[in-house]
């Protein structure tokens, strides 16, 4: 690694957060980075919002496909991590986020067009559901790079900030897509709605909405943002790898981000076809809201716990809230699996506040293990450290789609719930417990 600086107007001269941290600099970066991350979050879980109105405006797609269109951004979301993981030494914070943001346009457009067309194939969707992807791989550029920019004691504070901040795309498009759905955007009323009934749909507007934003993310992080003096190739980055904490961390970034994101990105189809499949449950749920009405909820909660928790890990460690996450995820995830076969509408209630619960606990060990990667690795490894974990993390929308549409939801939650017990005891041996071997 060299940190010699370059003569060049975008990186920071006498670059040293330790003993000369320059703060307008690093919370200026941490507010561009974190604007284009929240558009990237919208980008990755465009699909999730879509998916649940595809068939109600022409499409024929069974639950499974319907699942699989939903998991893709997933599996291309980690591919793409892998990716990302290591741009930040290579190109740097500017042209890393200034990219990144037009790189957004490109699923945006696509979704925009192929939902006007019900004649559109399910492979040219699962495409496009792939490409949404790159909105959730760059998450492992972003964070690593913003971190170079901030000490070690506001570190925890200021990813959590950005992780949760920019998470809370999940929830907007979740939120705000099926209300955009309801009519003609302003400029774009030549643009038929979809499902022209009593309750015309404009699917399309979800897709087109943040175009302009991300066009705005891209001019402000060329305008704005600056690169550390950090250089590092390929080779010098993989040593990571050799870092047992670096496998260990990856584990408990699976059970936080991984289980949350995954969740979040089936949460709606999961309730409608849960509780809200009238045919199959012989009409007695057919009154239940539809899954888009929660399932903006669950990421809503887990942001917002994220950001609460930065300062809290600074203080008390990232290791023990982790711990904790954990072992909430245990339980309430072992509840909500007592509802999955339910038998009266009633038991709705307690899944749904079952599953609340667990995205409030993701929260809080997303914040802790974002807290104890830098203060438990070298700063640059730290930084692979994290750009890797979060990849592996970001297949858990994939790894749960795939299988909920393969198995009954109450085995996955039973196996969930094994798996975050696994992970909390490593977790209180490795990093929790008094004098653990790597205390954070």
């Amino acid at each position: 690694m060299s940190t010699a600086t370059a003569p060049s107007r975008h990186v920071v001269e006498n670059w040293d957060p330790e003993g000369n941290w320059d703060s307008r600099l690093a919370w200026r970066t941490l507010i561009v980075s974190t604007f284009s991350l929240i558009i990237a979050f919208c980008v990755w879980f465009l699909v999730s919002a879509i998916a649940p109105k595809l068939n109600a405006i022409g499409f024929h797609l069974t639950k499974s496909q319907l699942y699989w269109l939903t998991a893709m951004p997933g599996l291309s979301g980690g591919l793409i991590r892998l990716v990302y993981m290591f741009l930040p030494p290579v190109i740097g914070t500017r042209k890393l986020v200034g990219i990144s943001s037009l790189l957004y346009l490109i699923p945006m457009l696509g979704w925009f067009f192929a939902v006007q067309n019900t004649s559109t194939g399910y492979g040219t969707l699962l495409v496009l559901s792939f490409l949404c992807g790159i909105g959730g791989g760059s998450f492992s550029g972003y964070m690593p790079s913003t971190g170079y920019f901030f000490p070690k004691r506001k570190v925890g504070t200021a990813l959590g900030i950005q992780a949760g901040v920019g998470n809370l795309g999940m929830s907007i498009i979740q939120l705000l897509g099926p209300w955009l759905m309801g009519f003609g955007l302003l400029g774009l009323t030549w643009v038929a709605p979809e499902h022209a009934g009593a309750n015309p749909l404009w699917v399309h507007n979800a897709a087109i909405v943040f175009v302009p934003w991300t066009i705005l993310a891209a001019i402000l992080a060329f305008a704005l943002l600056k690169d550390v003096p950090v250089k590092a190739n390929f080779r010098q980055q993989i040593d990571i790898f050799s870092n047992p904490n670096t496998w260990v961390m990856t584990l408990m970034y699976v059970m936080t981000f991984g289980l949350f994101s995954g969740f979040s990105a089936q949460f709606g189809l999961l309730i409608n076809n849960t509780f809200g499949d009238a045919s199959s449950l012989a009409g007695k749920f057919s009154n239940l809201p539809a899954g888009a009405t929660y399932a903006f909820l669950g990421p809503l909660i887990g942001c917002l716990v994220r950001v609460a928790w930065g300062p809290l890990c600074d203080r008390f460690g990232g290791a023990i809230w982790t711990f904790v996450s954990g072992v909430g995820m245990t339980l309430t995830l072992a509840f909500c699996a007592l509802f999955l076969k339910p038998t009266a509408p009633g038991q709705f209630t307690f899944f749904l506040w079952g599953m609340l619960a667990m995205f409030f606990f993701a929260g809080i060990g997303n914040a802790g293990t974002f807290k104890q990667m830098p203060m438990i690795m070298p700063g640059r490894q730290a930084g692979g450290a994290i750009g890797f974990t979060a990849a592996i993390g970001c297949f858990g929308p994939f790894v749960i789609g795939v299988a909920l549409s393969g198995m009954a939801a109450a085995t996955w939650f039973w196996i969930c719930a094994a798996f975050c017990l696994l992970c909390s005891v490593v977790c209180w041996f490795q990093y929790a417990r008094p004098r653990a071997p790597f205390p954070g």
